[in-house]
């Protein structure tokens, strides 16, 4: 064999197809691509997404239908039943032993806490970031003390029902003093307070009160009469008499 015999396996390589060579050669003349028309010119492509000229797909879903609120509260959720499953595992520390008291203070420290950082390190809830709620779906029997945002009104009622209590987190909608300030401020008011108006005596219309202006300026003095006009008026009346 020498180097001119060289021949690449049956297969490996398949010629282009060259149109445009004749109608002998079986691609001549439209040169495959038919008969006229868009695609039998150069440049002559279409997108995928052409739809020959009606109206396209995006433009025919409806759209603006409806609204998005932009005041509505995003909660995390966790069920009562998750709660009561979670205790089940041992994934809240639960109080030992009732105590032999009575009362309150004994219901207050058999009641298991629940709020949102426990919830989150027990993997019932995904964030901290969002207010939490309370829904009422599954069975309950320990008593709880939970701390959350809002309680559904069945969630509410099951926990109560199982001897619990339930504390909603409010969050003020004005500016609050700081404790300890508001009783400082309100001392002095009481004392500086004026004596009731009715008290007070009644100031009569009649008597107006001296004013600083009247009370510096001197009596006006009175004008002098002209000798000659008091001689006048006197002989005028003898005469008449």
């Amino acid at each position: 064999m020498k180097l001119h015999d060289l021949r690449p396996a049956e297969g490996s390589r398949k010629e282009r197809i060259r149109v445009g060579r004749g109608i002998a050669a079986g691609k001549g003349k439209t040169a495959g691509r038919g008969t006229k028309g868009q695609k039998a010119r150069a440049g002559g492509s279409i997108p995928p997404w052409f739809e020959g000229g009606q109206t396209p797909l995006h433009m025919r879903i409806p759209k603006l239908r409806g609204f998005k609120n932009r005041f509505k509260i995003q909660y995390e959720v966790v069920n009562v039943g998750a709660i009561q499953a979670a205790i089940e595992r041992g994934a809240f520390e639960t109080p030992d032993a009732a105590p032999k008291g009575k009362g309150k203070a004994a219901k207050a420290s058999a009641q298991i806490t629940i709020n949102q950082d426990l919830l989150r390190a027990a993997g019932l809830i995904k964030s901290l970031n969002k207010p939490m709620k309370v829904l009422g779906n599954g069975e309950l029997t320990s008593a709880l003390f939970v701390v959350a945002d809002a309680f559904t009104a069945s969630a509410r009622s099951k926990i109560e029902d199982a001897g619990g209590e339930v504390s909603i987190l409010e969050v003020p909608t004005a500016p609050l003093k700081a404790i300890g300030l508001e009783q400082a401020t309100e001392a002095p008011t009481d004392a500086a307070a004026p004596a009731d108006a009715t008290d007070a005596p009644e100031a009569t219309a009649e008597e107006p009160e001296p004013t600083s202006e009247t009370a510096d300026e001197p009596a006006a003095e009175a004008e002098p009469v002209d000798s000659t006009e008091s001689d006048e008026a006197a002989t005028t009346s003898g005469d008449d008499a």
